[in-house]
């Protein structure tokens, strides 16, 4: 059996390539060319650029799963109240049956 949990969805794939493609940036800043200074500048705006569309992609994910949650509310409580009223049909039925 294939264990690949990890990264199964496509959300896990493109958090990792994600993170690989922060990995390779920091370690290009690193071996560049430049002073410590305009480096860790660098790296600082490389994390506030992060920040900034991790909190946006997260907002995103946000509204998407508050969707989802409210569209199968509605649906498992259609379902139950079907069911609800299945079964008063049925208990009805035989409390009351018809003469023969």
């Amino acid at each position: 059996m294939n264990d690949d949990r990890c990264c199964s969805s496509s959300g896990g794939a493109l958090l990792a390539f994600l993170a690989g493609g922060l990995v390779g940036a920091g370690l290009a800043l690193l071996y560049a060319p430049v002073s410590g200074r305009e480096a860790r500048e660098r790296i600082g705006g490389l994390a506030g650029d992060l920040r900034k569309k991790s909190e946006e992609w997260t907002g995103e994910v946000k509204q998407k799963v508050e969707g989802f949650i409210d569209e199968e509310r509605s649906v498992i409580k259609a379902a139950y109240d079907a069911g609800r009223e299945a079964m008063a049909r049925e208990k009805a039925r035989f409390e009351n049956p018809k003469p023969e």
